[in-house]
């Protein structure tokens, strides 16, 4: 069976709702916490060849850690944007499900099938 992983944050309803939606499928997931487990930089890096995305691909703005930590400066390289994203992980895209080598973002939490199916 395919390993699925969901970066989560119980306290979302998009990322409560993925999650249903993989629960209702039967799969085995790992549920990561990411606000108490951070990914690192190397895990950020493989979730971001998983989706296809850039690191600013995957950055709230309308966060307040946002501008308050400096991710709103366009010259950061995306090496320094991913070490930041680690120390503040609020930040991130929430949920974040990766599955069998292809993740998605669950906004809206629908989006989970397109990997899952």
């Amino acid at each position: 069976m395919p390993k699925t992983i969901i970066f989560h944050n119980p306290r979302c309803s998009k990322s409560r709702q993925t999650l249903a939606i993989l629960e209702e499928h039967n799969l085995e997931v790992v549920v990561i916490k990411y606000l108490d487990n951070p990914p690192s930089e190397e895990k950020i890096r493989e979730l971001l060849a998983e989706l296809n995305l850039d690191i600013r691909g995957i950055i709230r703005t309308g966060e307040q850690e946002y501008k308050e930590f400096g991710f709103d400066d366009n010259t950061l390289s995306d090496d320094e944007l991913i070490s930041k994203l680690t120390k503040h992980p609020k930040v991130m895209q929430r949920p974040i499900v990766s599955h069998n080598g292809r993740a998605i973002i669950g906004r809206p939490p629908e989006n989970v099938l397109d990997i899952i199916k």
